[in-house]
C-alpha cells in the first residue's frame, strides 16, 4: 500500500498525549452510526465524539487541523471509519501521529475533505452528466473521482486508492459527513 511507502513518514519513538490508534490485532473498529451524531455540531465535534471515528480523531488533534473542521465552512469531510484505518498496513496509522509526520498527516487529512456541501444525490447526477464521472478537487489541492459502482458512490484518490461512501449525507453545523470504508492517500510531492 502506497501510504506504508509515505516519504519522511517515521515511526514515533513516543508521542505524548496521543493514544495508538486501536488496530484490527486488538479489538473489531466499532461501527458509525449516523444516528447517535448530532446534526448541530461541528465536522471536528462530531469527528472527535463519534464512536467508529476514534483513529481519525487522534489524526485530526495530531494534525492539529481541529479548528479547521469547527471552523464556518461549509465542508464535506469523506471520514474514514476505524475499519478503514484497521485495513492499512500495520503501523501505519500509528507511524502517522508521530511529530515528524505532522505535515504529511495534515496532508493526508486535508484529502479527505472538500468546499461546500456534496451530497450524494448531487455528486450522482454529476458522476452521471459527466459520463460516468465527476472530479472533486479536495482541499490538499489533489483530485478525486467519484464513480458508481452498483449505485454506491465509490471514491478514488490520485494514487489510485478507492473507498466507498457507508454512511452518507450525515449533516453537520458547518457541513456534511460521508463515512467512508477506505483512507485516500494523496499523491506526495
Amino acid at each position: 500500500m502506497l501510504l506504508a511507502a509515505l516519504p519522511g513518514c517515521v515511526p514515533p519513538a513516543a508521542i505524548p498525549g496521543v493514544a495508538p490508534p486501536a488496530t484490527s490485532a486488538t479489538l473489531t473498529p466499532t461501527a458509525v452510526d449516523p444516528a447517535r451524531i448530532a446534526p448541530d455540531a461541528t465536522i471536528g465535534q462530531s469527528v472527535a465524539a463519534t464512536p467508529g471515528l476514534s483513529t481519525l480523531a487522534a489524526e485530526v488533534r495530531a494534525a492539529g487541523l481541529g479548528t479547521m473542521l469547527d471552523g464556518p465552512g461549509p465542508y464535506t469531510l469523506f471520514a474514514p471509519s476505524d475499519a478503514a484505518y484497521a485495513r492499512l498496513a500495520p503501523g501505519v496509522a500509528q507511524d502517522l501521529l508521530a511529530p515528524d509526520n505532522r505535515a504529511t498527516l495534515a496532508l493526508l487529512l486535508r484529502n479527505h475533505a472538500v468546499a461546500g456541501e456534496v451530497d450524494v444525490a448531487a455528486l450522482t447526477q454529476r458522476i452521471e452528466a459527466g459520463g460516468g464521472r465527476a472530479t472533486l478537487t479536495t482541499l490538499a489541492g489533489q483530485p478525486i473521482t467519484a464513480t458508481l459502482t452498483d449505485g454506491v458512490v465509490t471514491l478514488t484518490s490520485s494514487s489510485g486508492e478507492k473507498a466507498y461512501v457507508e454512511a452518507a449525507d450525515i449533516r453537520q453545523a458547518n457541513g456534511l459527513l460521508q463515512v467512508i470504508n477506505g483512507v485516500l492517500t494523496p499523491t506526495l510531492p
